[in-house]
């Protein structure tokens, strides 16, 4: 293949703007912002988890409470129409009967009361414990949140960067011979490189430097032929500092 020692030069610049675009997109990828996140992640699921428990006891325990005060009503209420029957009986059989009845009903619901009490207790600790736990993932999510603003932001900026250098590689690429450029562009995808300069004899696609008999064949070749590296398989780009 032919091109122009100038459009050959050119390839350089259309290997930087591509390994620039490849550091970018690896900056992207490795944030370091995303590796805070994920080490946070184990304390945001064992936060979860225990909220998650710590509200589950707290909802038993109000429940528990419910029923001993509807228990405490109940007793309340038949204390009451009990109290009620004694008024208006004159049978000394019935109020008898009813007072005995009005003891165990208070006795019941002083029981009721002291579980009641022990219950509350229960309940105001569990409160309390919870609360704790919520004002840790408060403040463990702000930090994430903080995280995933500057991961956000950072990669806004990586983003344009990038968007900036893939219009200038487009424009290199789009001035360049057609042929030259697919030539380039399957080393690239197959090698990993494109375009490499010979500096004194050093190819900076392998960083080697190349054989005299490799230096011989580049030396009989054309300016405008197009030679590949023979370590790396990058189109090798001559000039005046190359060593030939």
């Amino acid at each position: 293949m032919k091109a122009s020692p100038t459009d050959q030069n050119e390839l350089l610049r259309l290997q930087a703007a591509d390994t620039r675009l490849g550091q970018l997109d690896h900056a992207v990828r490795t944030l370091p912002q995303a590796a805070e996140l994920a080490a946070l992640q184990p304390q945001v699921d064992a936060l979860r988890a225990r909220w998650i428990s710590a509200t589950g006891e707290l909802e038993d325990a109000r429940a528990e409470l419910g029923r001993v005060e509807s228990d405490v009503a109940l007793v309340e209420a038949r204390m009451k129409r009990d109290n009620d029957r004694v008024q208006q009986t004159a049978s000394m059989k019935d109020v008898q009967a009813l007072e005995a009845e009005l003891a165990s009903l208070a006795k019941r619901r002083d029981d009721l009361e002291e579980i009641e009490l022990t219950v509350m207790e229960r309940v105001e600790g569990l409160e309390a414990a919870l609360a704790a736990v919520e004002a840790e993932r408060t403040e463990l999510d702000a930090k994430v949140e903080a995280l995933e603003s500057a991961r956000a932001e950072e990669a806004a900026r990586i983003a344009g960067q990038r968007e900036s250098l893939a219009r200038d590689r487009a424009t290199i690429a789009g001035s360049l011979p057609a042929d030259l450029v697919e030539l380039y562009e399957r080393q690239r995808s197959r090698y990993g490189l494109g375009a490499a300069k010979l500096q004194y004899g050093v190819s900076l696609g392998s960083n080697v430097k190349l054989t005299e008999s490799d230096l011989a064949e580049i030396r009989r070749a054309a300016p405008d032929d197009v030679v590949l590296c023979p370590d790396s398989s990058a189109i090798l780009v001559r000039g005046e500092d190359s060593g030939l």
